[in-house]
């Protein structure tokens, strides 16, 4: 795909104020969280597209109509409502470990570029924003250089990219780490803020940094971006952990228990023990880890969840420790818990053939809230903004490359 990136010119917005209603279109929808949390805020879904037939089940169960389940690249660019937002949760395996380096022109991440060519063909009518969601792994593999490539991609349509990171434990109990890359024609930054290289590691960690400011020929975009909730230290316990009967059969059995506890740690074993001395029961996740020394189950400290993965295989599950009255129980866990760990409420029915399609569903997903403090913080500005026909102010030619600004007509 030839480079274009530096010869691309951005176009001036017209001048006074342009409707843009609050539709997307939801691409990679998967079992629809980003949906969820576009709705929250206000936005309205007007297409949804994936390939997998059980994940278009559970979009069917949360909101009762649903999509048919295609290939990105079987779809043609007419068929796609007009819509101001894209939304680009593509495919993560091959920019992680799992995917063995085959990077964004590998079997599943290389969807992506059927997401490309859908834009490409829509042209004008294309919408004004995108929204790409993927792995902190996107960062790394090929050397960043998969990252630059999907930059540059969306500057060869028109859009200047900002990308900043959040991580879903702002929200609920779950360390889930996220880049997202938000791509908008004609470039757009507020007046006068702060370049994106003062934004804290929270929102721009040190990898991410270093690849803006090295990139050549991407034109980056500046929004004003604030800073996120803290994060959370509790609250799996109380408001995750379902409290399953002591007759439940999903609770393991004694020596599956005791098989457990002797692949912990002695560190990770002590603290279940003084937990299991407390009067109240307390719940711990804990992964199945391959070490050099042989299969770990190791604890985590806090009282909160590492990040959900897909289920498939012994170190993609996420397991549950109860400790306390004296006892020790575990067990896997359920597909409410990984729901509410995503911050899909309750209300909404999981739909599905097998606990496992479940879990991988929602291991496979964006969370809930990160999405609406998202569409609430960065979309509902930058719309705003847009709407206003705000008029394209060219860099000074001596000016880093990111800094492009806005000024108002």
């Amino acid at each position: 795909m030839k480079d274009k990136s530096s010869e691309m010119s951005l176009r001036t917005l017209s001048s006074g104020p342009t409707d843009l209603p609050r539709t997307f279109v939801e691409y990679f929808a998967g079992i629809g969280l980003f949906r969820m949390g576009l709705e929250a805020a206000g936005w309205q879904v007007v297409f949804a597209n994936d390939w997998s037939a059980e994940r278009e089940q559970m979009y069917k169960g949360f909101f009762d109509e649903s999509y048919k389940a295609r290939d990105i690249f079987s779809l043609a660019a007419e068929e796609i409502p007009q819509a101001t937002l894209a939304t680009c949760s593509f495919p993560c395996i091959d920019l992680s470990l799992a995917g063995k380096g085959e990077g964004i022109n590998g079997k599943h991440s290389g969807a992506f570029w059927g997401f490309y060519e859908i834009l490409e063909k829509q042209g004008e009518k294309a919408p004004q924003i995108v929204l790409l969601e993927n792995v902190t792994g996107w960062l790394y593999s090929n050397g960043g250089q998969d990252f630059c490539a999907t930059a540059k991609s969306l500057n060869e349509l028109g859009y200047a990219c900002d990308v900043f990171m959040l991580n879903a434990r702002s929200f609920v109990p779950q360390s889930r780490p996220r880049l997202f890359m938000v791509g908008v024609k004609s470039a757009g930054v507020v007046d006068d803020s702060p370049y994106f290289t003062s934004r804290s590691k929270r929102l721009m960690p040190t990898r991410l940094k270093m690849l803006m400011l090295e990139s050549e020929n991407i034109q980056w975009a500046r929004l004003d971006i604030p800073e996120p909730p803290p994060y959370k230290n509790e609250g799996f316990t109380d408001s995750v952990a379902e409290r399953l009967t002591q007759d439940d059969p999903r609770w393991w059995p004694e020596p599956k228990v005791e098989k457990h506890l002797a692949m912990m740690p002695s560190a990770h074993l002590e603290m279940v023990k003084l937990l299991a001395c407390r009067n109240e029961e307390n719940f711990r996740t804990f992964f199945r880890r391959r070490r050099a020394a042989g299969q770990r189950a190791e604890v985590r400290s806090d009282d909160i969840a590492g990040c959900l993965r897909t289920a498939v295989g012994g170190s993609g599950k996420q397991f549950l420790v109860a400790a306390g009255n004296g006892k020790i129980r575990m067990r896997t866990l359920t597909a409410r818990e990984y729901a509410r760990l995503q911050g899909v409420p309750d209300s909404f029915p999981i739909v599905a053939k097998t606990e496992r399609q479940s879990l991988s569903a929602f291991g496979d997903a964006v969370c809930v809230p990160v999405v609406t403090w998202i569409a609430t913080n960065v979309l509902q500005p930058l719309t705003e903004r847009l709407q206003a026909g705000s008029e394209f102010v060219p860099r000074d030619e001596q000016a880093p490359p990111w800094q492009v600004i806005w000024k108002s007509a």
